[in-house]
Parts: C-alpha cells; structure tokens; sequence
C-alpha cells in the first residue's frame, strides 16, 4: 500500500467516473452514505449497500430496489468485482480493513474518516443544465463547496458567462419576471434572459434585469410594437414567430407569471401554430408575493382558509365581466384583485351590494417588491375616495378581507 504522507504531496487527478451498470460497494449506512447514494444511483450504478442498519433514507432507497441492501458488518472479500467503493462506517477498524482489500483489488476507495489513506476523494458536486461541475482543494471541504456554489449560482444566473454551440432551430420563452424586484426572477428565467439573442419586454417586467443584458441583445418594448392593422396582441405574437424564424433565441419577459392574467397562452398557441417550440418558464405572482411583501398573509390560521385571485380590468356592471361578483361577496376567506385600481370604487359597491359587509378591511399595495412600494389602507366603504386623496396608481395589488388586519408590526424588506 503506498505511505499516505508521500501521495499526500500530489495533487488529485480529476477524471469522471462512468460507473452505469458497474458495481460499486457502499460500507455504512448512516448520514454519509445517505448525501452520497443519489448521486451514485443516479449514474446508474449498481450499487451495494453492507451495512447492519441504515438511516429510514437509505432503508427506502433499499426498499424501492435502488440499491441492494446486505444487511451485515464489512467481510473480506466485499471488494471482488467492484469498480468503486465507498468506506463510510462508524467502525475505524473495519474502514481499515476495507481500505486495504481495496487497495489489494485495486478498487479506487473513499474514506470518509481518513482522506489521507483513501485512492480517491470526492469532490463537491453541482450541475446546472447538463454540466456538471465538481470541486477539489485538498482537505477543506467548505471550501470546495463554496467554489462550487459561486460557479453553479453564475452559471444559472448567467452572472458567469459560458458560451455553448447551439443550433438555429426557432425558440421562445415565456418567462415569468416575478413581481418586480429583479431578484425575485426565477433561476431559470434569469439563465434564460442571460442566453436571449431577443428580449420583448412587458412595461410591468422587472426592468432592471435589463440592464444586465449583453450590448448585442436586442431588447424591444412590447408596449412600443407597432401593430397598425393588428390588434397589440396579434402584433406582439408576429414579432416573437418572426425573431423566431429568424433563427433567433427570444425570450417574452412578462411581469408575474405568464399564465396569470398575462396572456401567456396566447403566445404559445401563435408559435405552436407556426410549429416553433417554446417553453414557458412560471413567475412568482404578484397575486401573493406583493401581498406578502407588505406583510399580509392571503392565508392565515383561524382567519382564511382561502383566497381567490380575479382581474379587475372589467367593472363589475360592464357586460364583458366573466366574474360573479355575487359568489365572491359570500366567500369569507381573502379577495385579491389585480388591475382594478381604476375600478375599485364599482368594485366595492358590487361586493357591499351582494352583501360584503363596508367595514371589511381592504389594502392596496403600489408598486410591490420594489423601492418604492407604498401601502395605503381602508374599507370597501372607503376605499373610493381613499384612491382619490391618496393618489393610488396602478400597478398595484388589491387585497380584501380580515387578513389584511394580521400584518405584523415590523417586516424587513
């Protein structure tokens, strides 16, 4: 066996281990095995498991036919015919043992107690949309789990630029921006911004993510399409099917969620019919996040045990309205309603009129998640005229009912 102190003073060599449908030998059942057996069923390894006991994680990978689970200590002879091993059990004397039949099958082996006397080391491991990214500095693992963290948070992100060939074929995205704070952007939505040949912009999207953008994107206001004979919609489907056609990667950023009164759908029924792929990417809602921003629960134990979201835009009197107003007002868990600032006054007539008591609490939540995010709050009896002196503008949540009466005193932002 060679002295631990003479390998010691050379470095490791990275290489990466293709072990799907070869042995690989796990003594110990406890916490280490449990973090690494995932990873090693995941490579589609055969894995055994020689352990007396086992924590009920590993006990159900066992159960479930993961891995094959031999329920004893360690015995000479374990190592034969395995590729790898893992040496993880609280018995120094057995890991010793181990160690060594590993190094007389010449089986690379990890030690968990003593690095040191181990063939191979594991490194900390991430992945982030096919790569994979493993860390070695020697004998601090923090470390090696730090560096991995910064690079698979900047390769998800797209803070860490990494460049990849990809084909022209036609793409879009319909990412979610989330309610307006840039870091409320979903991992994904960010990675995706981040690789954007094309960005078509919401006025309500989370504005700041585009100054991050690389100098060559070309970002195009929505709201400035010009769309002559097509309604704004139409104009804003044909500019993502041609951007699209043009071999192009576009992303639609969109305020909240793109299926949350964003005509999200919409969009992806245009490029399915024009047979261009698109994913879409869900956004945190503004319909629960602003309200959570200001404190108020659209939830709460012993005070709602429901809430419905419904879009203001339409009056309650205006023949268009899809809403029954009527049911609405006998629900008693929490009313929130998005774009309705301009209606909220026929809004709370409707509901008082179908029996909403004028004393329910209301508040209206400007501008949420971002600097200047401003709550003002009142009644449906008041609320009209509360619109009025406090100059409320859109865009700005609505939540209506006892929750907003459970706001906590101090709320960090």
């Amino acid at each position: 066996m060679a002295d631990p102190v003479e390998t010691a003073a050379y470095p490791a060599y990275p290489v990466g281990l293709r072990l799907s449908g070869r042995k690989v030998v796990v003594f110990g059942g406890g916490q280490v095995a449990q973090r690494r057996l995932p990873a090693l069923i995941a490579a589609g390894a055969d894995v055994t498991l020689i352990s007396p006991s086992a924590t009920p994680s590993v006990e159900a990978m066992a159960e479930t036919g993961e891995i094959t689970w031999v329920r004893r200590r360690y015995e000479d002879g374990d190592m034969a015919d395995a590729w790898y091993a893992l040496v993880a059990t609280s018995d120094p004397v057995a890991n010793a043992a181990a160690s060594e039949e590993a190094e007389r099958t010449k089986t690379w082996c990890v030690r968990s107690d003593d690095a040191d006397a181990a063939t191979a080391w594991t490194p900390a491991t991430g992945r982030s949309e096919g790569v994979t990214v493993a860390v070695l500095t020697g004998h601090d693992p923090r470390r090696s789990a730090a560096v991995r963290d910064a690079i698979v948070e900047g390769l998800r992100d797209g803070s860490l630029a990494a460049p990849q060939r990809r084909s022209r074929t036609p793409f879009v995205a319909l990412v979610g921006g989330g309610p307006g704070d840039p870091d409320l952007i979903t991992v994904r939505g960010r990675r995706l911004l981040a690789e954007a040949d094309v960005v078509i912009a919401d006025r309500l999207g989370p504005r700041d993510l585009l100054d991050e953008l690389p100098p060559h994107v070309e970002v195009i206001d929505a709201a400035k399409i010009p769309y002559g004979r097509f309604m704004a919609q139409e104009a804003i489907n044909n500019a993502l099917i041609e951007h699209a056609k043009a071999g192009k990667s576009v992303v639609r950023l969109k305020g909240g969620d793109p299926f949350v009164f964003g005509r999200g759908m919409e969009e992806a029924q245009a490029l399915a019919a024009e047979g261009i792929p698109c994913t879409v990417v869900p956004g945190i809602s503004s319909s629960i996040s602003v309200p959570g921003a200001a404190g108020i629960p659209v939830t709460h134990r012993g005070v709602a045990h429901e809430f419905t979201v419904v879009s203001g835009h339409v009056a309650p009197d205006d023949p268009r309205s899809l809403v029954d107003w009527a049911s609405l007002a006998k629900l008693t868990g929490t009313l929130v309603i998005l774009m309705g600032v301009d209606k909220i006054g026929k809004i709370a007539e409707a509901l008082v009129a179908h029996g909403k008591s004028p004393e329910t609490p209301l508040a209206l939540v400007q501008e949420g998640t971002t600097a200047t995010q401003r709550r003002v709050d009142a009644t449906l009896a008041t609320v009209a005229e509360t619109v009025k002196t406090q100059e409320v503008r859109p865009p700005a949540v609505i939540v209506i009912g006892d929750v907003v009466t459970e706001s906590p005193d101090k709320l960090v932002k």
